[in-house]
């Protein structure tokens, strides 16, 4: 099982005093697979653009892979999220991996001047046409344009985000991964379940399956403990109390790999998590002994 760790946000990198060059520099030094950066437009918090922190991870970095948890192509202009898309994949050397998603919430949509109603189809759309943008193909866009970027690179994975039906749906037919997050194991086997029934019956190799994940490791002072953590989620996300408490992943290395490998028997190969503790540094050191302690690693 692969792992990569979210890269810390601007409240963080000012806590920690660490910037993201090297923030990814450690990520890579420790071991990790994967350095990840979210997709936020306006959402009350300060953010940076997730192109151009990806961009500083890659040129800061050599060998660890970059992802986007998850890129919202559809609230872009579709050649224009192609073009920032393929800039990533090239300055990265091939290191990208692109998780895509249609939420944000309606504010945000409303922001980019893009109807909030048009995210389904204008993400199935982006994901039928980013392949042949990105590979440097003649495509025609929705409005009849015909459009080949340059250059063409090497097609990142697209992992499609969200553990909805829908979600599952689009990655089976359109996507080559499911990139659900703050799931229990029990969903995920079940979503993993009927992401094989329709890739099947689509005619298509069933897709990797990614998992985003939240935790805070070790016992040092201000670490957050298991309760705390699930009292946020249940809170945020409307989880059940009952499946809030099992999504965090906490204690020391046996412990939070414990939990990992359970996600991995219902067939995981990546999981991508957000660390709460209170040192960054710290807790991706801890992260990597979890990595070290895990099944093979996977598939991409």
């Amino acid at each position: 099982m692969k792992v990569g760790v979210i890269l810390p946000s601007l409240t963080i990198q000012r806590r920690d005093s660490l910037d993201l060059a090297a923030a990814a520099r450690h990520a890579e030094d420790a071991g990790l697979d994967s350095v990840w950066h979210g997709d936020h437009l306006a959402v009350g918090m300060p953010t940076v653009d997730c192109t151009i922190a990806l961009a500083v991870a890659a040129t800061a970095t050599a060998r660890i892979r970059i992802g986007a948890s998850v890129f919202i192509p559809a609230i872009r202009p579709l050649v224009w999220a192609a073009k920032q898309v393929a800039s990533l994949q090239l300055v990265s050397g091939n290191r990208l991996l692109l998780g895509v998603g249609s939420g944000g919430g309606a504010a945000q949509w409303a922001a980019a001047g893009v109807a909030f109603r048009e995210r389904g189809p204008r993400t199935d759309t982006a994901l039928r046409l980013l392949p042949g943008l990105l590979a440097g193909e003649s495509v025609t866009t929705p409005d009849g344009s015909v459009v080949t970027l340059s250059p063409g690179v090497e097609v990142p994975p697209l992992w499609v985000g969200n553990a909805s039906t829908v979600a599952i749906d689009r990655a089976a037919r359109l996507g080559d991964g499911w990139f659900p997050s703050l799931i229990t194991p029990t969903a995920l086997a079940q979503g993993r379940a009927r992401l094989g029934g329709v890739a099947v019956a689509a005619g298509r190799p069933v897709p990797t399956v990614t998992i985003g994940a939240t935790g805070a490791l070790g016992d040092a002072p201000g670490t957050p403990s298991r309760a705390e953590l699930a009292a946020g989620l249940a809170g945020a996300y409307r989880h059940t109390a009952r499946d809030a408490e099992e999504l965090p992943v906490t204690g020391g290395p046996d412990e939070a790999a414990e939990r990992l490998a359970e996600y991995a028997a219902h067939g995981a190969n990546h999981v991508v998590i957000g660390l709460s503790g209170p040192d960054w540094r710290a807790q991706v050191d801890l992260l990597a002994e979890v990595r070290r302690r895990l099944p093979g690693p996977g598939d991409e």
